[in-house]
């Protein structure tokens, strides 16, 4: 079991990083990808965020580990392995790496993820961080989500194995949910119900139902699931909107 450094040094030579070039503490957006690892629409999402003044880091959480996409679209996108109480490991560890960097101001942290990224991002918001392992780290205990301001959930994975779906979160940043309409994951009922138990520990929790299927912003078609451009345009537009309402938040 990872102690959060060792988890960070695992994952640091494995980000991207985007956004303005200057050394100045900036606020900083975190991306995790979905089960089919880092795709091209997460570069756009971070020219999202540097367009509002923000760094943003893409991580990925299958490189270090030495998988390909095949591999976890075998495995991880089955739900055979690679459970999202597992990826919030990676989310603590990234966000205490990241925290520690001159150039990022550790009190204004956005978390993003996509399908499987949103589950990791979830269990992370709702770990018992005192229990010792939580999320697979051995010293979870020493991660800070307290500088993590907001979060935005593309279609976050809510389905039957995500068994900590309705625990609390213990932190409780704004929130934008994105539905997908046509989600063959999950049903918008089912999404909403979780969505409101987050709002429920006093978090602002903003909700937009994209009439699109799962991974409507991947330039891809692979059915049931479909690219649309329109919708894209409108989640890049929230995504850099959120940004620039939490930046100036007191």
């Amino acid at each position: 079991m990872d102690m959060l450094d060792a988890r960070w040094a695992r994952l640091e030579p494995h980000v991207s990083w985007h956004g303005p070039k200057d050394d100045r503490p900036r606020p900083t957006a975190l991306l995790f990808h979905g089960c089919g690892g880092v795709r091209a629409h997460l570069p756009r999402y971070a020219e999202a965020a540097a367009s509002a003044g923000w760094r943003a880091v893409i991580v990925d959480s299958y490189a270090p580990r030495g998988w390909s996409r095949e591999w976890a679209m075998a495995t991880v996108c089955t739900g055979l392995m690679f459970r999202g109480w597992e990826r919030g490991g990676d989310v603590l560890a990234t966000v205490h790496g990241v925290s520690q960097r001159p150039a990022v101001d550790p009190s204004a942290i956005c978390l993003a993820g996509w399908s499987h990224g949103g589950w990791g991002i979830m269990e992370a918001m709702s770990a018992d961080l005192g229990r010792p392992g939580a999320l697979g780290v051995a010293d979870a205990a020493a991660g800070d989500l307290s500088g993590v301001r907001a979060t935005f959930l593309a279609y976050p994975y809510v389905g039957v194995a995500a068994l900590n779906r309705m625990r609390p979160w213990r932190h409780c940043p704004r929130t934008l949910a994105v539905v997908a309409r046509k989600d063959h994951l999950t049903t918008v009922r089912n999404a909403e119900r979780v969505h409101d138990m987050v709002r429920n520990c006093g978090a602002d929790v903003e909700t937009w139902i994209a009439e699109g299927t799962h991974s409507f912003d991947e330039p891809m078609n692979a059915p049931p699931m479909r690219y649309d451009d329109a919708l894209t345009t409108q989640a890049l537009d929230r995504f850099r909107r959120l940004l620039e309402d939490v930046a100036v938040a007191p």
